[in-house]
Parts: C-alpha cells; structure tokens; sequence
C-alpha cells in the first residue's frame, strides 16, 4: 500500500512540473506605430498584441494615448475575445505628431469584474512628422473620388496645403 502512494505522489509531483507557465500577463505587445493615411489625411496610432494567456470572458483592453495636440489624453476601450489570439487598438485620429518625440501609451487588461490584470506602459515615436499629411483628405467617399475642394474643376493642384498643428 506504501509503494501505491508513494507512486502515485511521485507521479503527482512529475506532471506537475510539466505545467508551462508563461507568466501572469495575458498579452504581449508585438507592435507599436503612428499610421499615416495620405489619402484620407489622418494619422493614428496603432498597437498591436498577442494573447499569452487566457482571459477570462467578458475582459476588455483600455488604451489611453497621449495627445499629440495637447489637452486630455485619448481612450480607447476595446472587448477581448477569447478566442482571438491578436489584438489590434488603434487611436482615434490625432494632429500635431512630431518627428522623434516619444509619445506615451498606457494599456491595460481589466478583468469582467473591473480589476486590473495587467498594465503595459510604452512610448511610441514617429520616423516622419505630421507635415507629410494633405491639408485636406484627397479623396471623398467610398469609390475614392477625387476631392473637389482639392481638386478644383478636376485639375490637381499646382501645390498641395499640408497639414498644420494648431497654435
């Protein structure tokens, strides 16, 4: 009967040691940039994780960006699905982007019940500044029609505005 137990407590203890344990936190981010839409003349963050591990259903994703033009920073909260292994976030549209300023991002996991599962907290800088925007979207609607307040009379401009900060 001692041999039993004793086998039975060896097998125990060796299977639990075959558990992979890959940490607390659930997501793991893979990617971090400002997107710069030429065409319809915005910019945006884009962040992008991968799951590492289970979370429970009913979590959901919050981003908080730094704002580029000032003022109160920008929030994004997205669900998580369990069976989605990505996770992409991206910002609502930002102004004033500078060319090699760091800019914050803070993410955080929050369980169904509102408790903080994790949080990432990262910087995300531009290789080009906003100044590489038109001043106005170059196309409108969804067959990509030229702008006509661009595009005057159907003829491109001699010169394209671009985009500004606001001072």
């Amino acid at each position: 009967m001692r041999r039993i137990v004793l086998s039975t407590l060896i097998a125990a203890a060796a299977l639990a040691g075959c558990q992979r344990e890959t940490g607390p936190d659930p997501l793991k981010l893979t990617g971090k940039m400002f997107v710069f839409n030429y065409r319809l003349a915005y910019a945006t963050y884009t962040i992008t994780l991968n799951k590492a591990e289970p979370v429970p259903d009913g979590s959901v994703v919050v981003a908080t960006f730094e704002n580029p033009a000032g003022g109160e920073p920008l929030t994004l909260t997205r669900k998580l699905f369990p069976k989605l292994d990505k996770v992409v976030l991206e910002s609502p549209d930002i102004t004033c982007v500078k060319k090699e300023r760091p800019y914050a991002v803070t993410i955080e996991v929050k369980g169904p019940d509102g408790a903080t599962l994790q949080k990432l907290e990262t910087t995300v800088i531009s290789d080009v500044d906003q100044s590489v925007l038109p001043g106005r979207p170059l196309v409108v609607g969804p067959a990509y029609d030229k702008n006509p307040e661009v595009f005057r009379n159907g003829l491109a401009p001699t010169h394209f505005d671009t985009a500004a900060c606001p001072t």
